[in-house]
Parts: structure tokens; C-alpha cells; sequence
């Protein structure tokens, strides 16, 4: 019988298969041990413990040696951060308590402090945060299958030939069935494991947009639905299932007709991959000849491979804070940073790098677990730059870093959440402290741009303050709705509300636009709203010429820059920013001029 499962669209695209389904949880006995057995059982913890140590790094030397299609650079980055959680402190340290005092079983202990720990992850404001849950309960899982000598949860079946039913649909005879992995939730190892030429898709009962799951599922550009709740143990083995990535939605034991619908959707959506692909080396230019800039975000200097094969013209935002995350005190120091800045700046072959100063704070702790909750709100605490200027030899450290790359290559640097001159003059302060030290030194460095980011409503409303200080501006858009809405998005009861169309959000980004254009200066959006297609026309409508998203969405967002006329669509863009529900104009608004008559 056909049932429908809603869940969380994390990649898009279509995936028609049968299910593998991964078994559910390891069962943890629970008993009290007697005093004299306290250290056994707590080195039989640090076994199991170091001999998942190890196998992750045999994995991540696996993937040295795989190409990045079948083992994407994100997965040897997650396999980090679950080889840092594996020495966590707060980790080992209750688990010994927990042992020592109350005298549980090792596995008994370890369950016990992963609830204590997961509690501290629920009260975190930030949704990236908030999402390593899901990575610490891998790890331990993977502790506890090892104390209980229980094998890897699923192998993967080998790749079937049979009669499908599907064949009237897509072929005559037989096809290679794809296989759709279901489960509670996937490690970045199990996902190794499979690697993508075995899985067409995922599904899994609990994650969100920034689980891993998802990161990587985008990263593998496959389809992938998560926050199920249920689909783990409703879809049973080899059922027939479609997973519908842009919807979220997985149907299970399809009737023919939903088949025959889905493939064509499945069909038509390879075709327009396919014809995407032949704009990567085509100039994103208007049909009235405005020249538009479509640059990547990235996270990891190796991803300035993937941004230059998407055909991205430099990269509007490296996320530098994903190097400092996870360290436990341990933050990388000049070498370090200079080295990966390099990288990226190298990689890129010539083309702009711009990288943001490190984001981090209260919301996204560098050492202790528990930072986050230690404070009443995060996200309008110490964070960003106020977390750079609360410790001005951590930030002249990274700045002279990014000085001493941009002698290899076009470096711009942005600041992230600035809102008072005064911080904007002790940045630069620094900035010129770490040009001179370097001197005084003797090392080489280069020129950079300076540029602020544009994601508190005051910096929106004080435009002239900043552009009187910097080279060029950038939206942060995820930011400047959440701050501008009171809106957390990570937030299911509100993330509803959290809406990029709101007129008020519209106008301040409108305005940024505006005001930078009227004196010159460079802006770029760099937040989810620059790589949604459906916002592109009324972009540049408001007058963008710079957009900056994920690499796998450059060519959608080309093909609408390509089809656009920017004349046209102004007048258009208007009409969008002083409407009272947006949206609807948009909606319709395939309405929107995008051709000449």
C-alpha cells in the first residue's frame, strides 16, 4: 500500500530505488559493578574508545586515496571532528564519574553522560551547533557496537539486475535497480563506507538542514531527505521507494502512475542538469549586457577545486572559523592558517579569495561543550568580531595570516557583525598593527580590500558610516533576517516566521544595494538568498551585480542571470519592495520580465 513520509529537503533531485534499511540502535545493558572492577571497566572504555580512534584515521587514509566523487573532502573534515569528540574531555571525564561514583557498567556510563552532554547541545542557539549532536551520539554508538562486538550496522548489498517495474518507464528488459539508504541516522563513516556509487539517496529519522548527513548528501549533489522521525520503521527492506529531494517527501511502494510521474520528473531533471552543465564556461552576462559576478562560498581550502569547477569567478566567502571549531583550547596559530590561507588563494588560480574573519564565540564554542549554554542567548552575545577584539592576540594572529597569503594571489578580508564605529576602528587599528609587525619581522604580505558584513539591522541603517570605512560591503542574509525578524530559523515552533521576503528584510537589503552603488563601492550577497534561483531576477532588479552561494548552485543561478534583463526587471522589483506580502508577487511572478518582447 503507497504511504507518504514528510521530512527535511536537504540536496535536491529525485531518486527512485529500493530501500536498504540500517539497523536500529545497539541495546546498552545496565547493572552496577563492584568497587574493585572500576578500573577494569574503565579500561575496557578506553579500548573500545581507541580502537574507534583508529579506524576512523584507516578511514580517512581510505579517503586520501579515493577521488572526490566517491569520497567527498567533507567527509575527512566530519571524520575530524568525531576524532576530536572521541578525546573530549567532558566526554571521557563523566563517563569515568559516572563509573567511579556510581559505580554503573561501562556502556551504562557512557549512555548516561551522552544524555547529559546532549542536553547542553539542545540549548544551543546555533543551529550548525545544535546539529553536532546527532555527530556525538555517532561516536558513541560506534563505542558502544565495538564494546558489544556487534559489525558495522548495514553492509551494502550488491547492485541488483532484475525485472523493474519500471521498465515501460525507463527501459526495455532491465536495469542496475539504485539502492536508497534508510536509517536512523548515518556517521560520516557509514557513509564512506558506501561511498556514492552504491546509494542513489538517503533518508534518516532525525537531522536538520546542517547535519552532516545533509552537508555531505549536497556535497555528493544526491538527493537526501532527513527528520523523518519514522521512516526507519516504516519502510521496510527492499521496499520500493521515491525520494523527492526538493520536496521532502519519500513515498513508499509507489503505485505505477506516481511512478510514471516521478520519472518523468527524475527524467526531465537529468536533461536539465545535463543542459546546466554547458553554461559553466558561458560569461554570466544580462541580455542587456550587465556583466554579473557569481562567486562560491566555501568552507575548506580544498573546496576552491569545486568552486572553480562550477565555474565560480573567485570566492565571495571562506568561512575561516572552520578551522578554528572543535580544538578544545587548541587554536591553530599563524603557520597553520597561513598555510591553508595560501591554499585556498593558490587553488583558486588567480582569481579573488575572500576570507572572513573567524566567527566564532558564545554560540560556536572552540573548547568546552557546554560554552553555549553557559550563556542566556547566544547569537546577541560574544561572537564574531566581538569575540576577535575580546582577544586581540587571536585575531592579530589570523590577521597577519591573511596578510602574509594575500602576497600569493587577490585576498579580500571581511569583517562579520559589526555594528559600532568604535569596533570598526579597532579592527582596522589591528589591522594596521598586524601590517607592521609583519614588517618589523621582515615577511612578505600583500594588499587586501577591506570589507564589513552587513548582517545586524543597525549596520543596514548606518550604510554611510561603514562605506566610509571599507572597500566593499556584503550581505549576510541569513543573519540580517534572523536579527531583523527576532526570528531563530533554528527553531521549529517559529522557524515558520523566518521569512527572507518580508518587506522590512527587502528594504534593508535594497537600500545596502543602493547606497553602495550610488558611491561606487562593491556588494555581494552572500546568504542562502544569493543561490536560491528564485530570488535572482529580483536581485537584480534591486541592482546586485555580485552573488556569492554554494558551488552547486552557480549554474541555476546563471541560467537566470542569462535569461535576464536588468532594465526590465527594475521597474518589476519596485512593485515586489513595496507590496505588503512580497511573496505573492513573486510567486506569480514567474510574471517577472525576464526576456526581451
Amino acid at each position: 500500500m503507497t504511504f507518504t513520509i514528510h521530512g527535511l529537503p536537504v540536496a535536491r533531485g529525485i531518486a527512485i530505488g529500493r530501500a536498504v534499511v540500517m539497523a536500529g540502535r545497539v541495546d546498552v545493558a545496565h547493572y552496577f559493578i563492584q568497587p574493585d572492577q572500576v578500573a577494569d571497566e574503565i579500561a575496557r572504555l578506553r579500548s573500545a574508545r581507541d580502537a574507534v580512534a583508529d579506524e576512523l584515521k584507516r578511514l580517512q587514509q581510505t579517503i586520501a586515496a579515493m577521488g572526490p566523487k566517491e569520497a567527498p573532502h567533507e567527509l575527512s573534515a566530519i571524520l575530524d571532528v568525531h576524532l576530536m569528540l572521541l578525546q573530549d574531555q567532558e566526554l571521557v571525564e563523566g563517563v569515568k564519574h559516572w563509573v567511579a561514583e556510581r559505580l554503573y557498567n561501562a556502556e551504562w556510563a557512557l549512555t548516561t553522560q551522552l544524555e547529559v552532554l546532549s542536553r547542553h547541545f539542545d540549548e544551543m542557539e546555533d543551529e550548525y551547533l545544535r546539529a553536532r549532536k546527532s555527530d556525538l551520539e555517532q561516536v558513541a554508538e560506534r563505542v558502544l557496537r565495538y564494546m558489544k562486538g556487534v559489525a558495522t550496522p548495514v553492509a551494502p548489498p550488491p547492485r541488483r539486475t532484475e525485472p523493474s517495474r519500471q521498465q515501460d518507464l525507463l527501459l526495455d528488459g532491465t536495469v542496475d535497480v539504485p539502492l536508497v539508504l534508510v536509517a536512523h541516522d548515518l556517521s560520516p563513516a557509514d557513509m564512506l563506507q558506501f561511498k556514492q556509487s552504491v546509494f542513489a539517496s538517503f533518508v534518516t529519522d532525525v537531522g536538520g538542514r546542517n547535519s552532516h548527513t545533509a552537508i555531505v548528501a549536497r556535497s555528493m549533489d544526491i538527493p537526501a531527505v532527513v527528520g523523518s522521525r519514522t521512516a526507519s520503521q516504516l519502510v521496510r527492506q527492499d521496499d520500493w521507494v521515491i525520494v523527492d529531494g526538493d520536496a521532502g517527501v519519500v513515498i513508499v511502494d509507489p503505485s505505477p502512475i506516481i511512478l510514471a510521474e516521478y520519472g518523468f520528473k527524475q527524467r526531465q531533471a537529468e536533461l536539465e542538469r545535463s543542459r546546466l552543465s554547458r553554461l559553466r564556461h558561458t560569461p554570466a552576462v544580462t541580455l542587456d549586457a550587465r556583466k554579473i559576478e557569481l562567486l562560491a562560498n566555501i568552507e575548506l581550502p580544498d573546496d576552491a577545486a569545486t568552486a572553480l569547477a562550477a565555474g565560480a569567478v573567485g570566492v565571495g566567502l571562506f568561512r575561516s572559523e572552520f578551522m578554528f571549531m572543535g580544538r578544545h583550547g587548541d587554536l591553530p596559530d599563524e603557520e597553520e592558517q597561513y598555510r591553508a590561507y595560501r591554499r585556498a588563494v593558490q587553488g583558486m588560480q588567480g582569481l579573488p579569495v575572500t576570507i572572513r574573519t573567524v566567527d566564532v564565540g558564545a554560540d560556536k564554542p572552540l573548547d568546552e561543550l557546554h560554552r553555549a549554554a553557559a550563556h542566556l542567548n547566544p547569537a546577541l552575545g560574544l561572537r564574531a568580531i566581538r569575540w576577535s577584539l575580546s582577544d586581540p592576540a587571536m585575531f592579530l594572529t589570523q590577521l597577519r595570516a591573511i596578510l602574509r597569503a594575500a602576497a600569493h594571489g587577490k585576498v579580500n578580508m571581511l569583517i562579520p557583525m559589526l555594528a559600532h564605529v568604535r569596533e570598526i576602528r579597532q579592527t582596522l587599528a589591528l589591522v594596521e598593527t598586524a601590517r607592521a609587525e609583519l614588517d618589523q619581522r621582515g615577511q612578505a604580505h600583500g594588499p587586501v580590500n577591506l570589507g564589513a558584513m552587513i548582517e545586524i539591522p543597525a549596520a543596514a541603517l548606518t550604510l554611510k558610516i561603514f562605506l566610509k570605512y571599507f572597500d566593499f560591503l556584503s550581505i549576510g542574509t541569513n543573519d540580517l533576517i534572523q536579527y531583523t525578524l527576532a526570528i531563530d530559523r533554528a527553531d521549529e515552533s517559529v522557524a515558520h516566521l523566518y521569512d527572507p521576503c518580508h518587506p522590512a528584510v527587502l528594504r534593508l537589503v535594497s537600500e545596502t544595494i543602493a547606497e553602495c552603488n550610488a558611491q561606487g563601492k562593491p556588494v555581494s550577497v552572500c546568504g542562502e538568498m544569493a543561490g536560491d534561483p528564485a530570488m535572482t531576477r529580483l536581485l537584480l532588479g534591486l541592482g546586485l551585480r555580485s552573488f556569492s552561494m554554494h558551488p552547486t548552485q552557480i549554474l541555476a543561478v546563471k541560467q537566470e542571470v542569462l535569461r535576464a534583463d536588468t532594465e526590465r526587471l527594475r521597474p518589476w522589483a519596485r512593485q515586489v519592495l513595496e507590496a505588503e506580502e512580497p511573496d505573492l508577487l513573486l510567486e506569480v511572478g514567474s510574471a517577472a520580465p525576464t526576456t526581451r518582447l
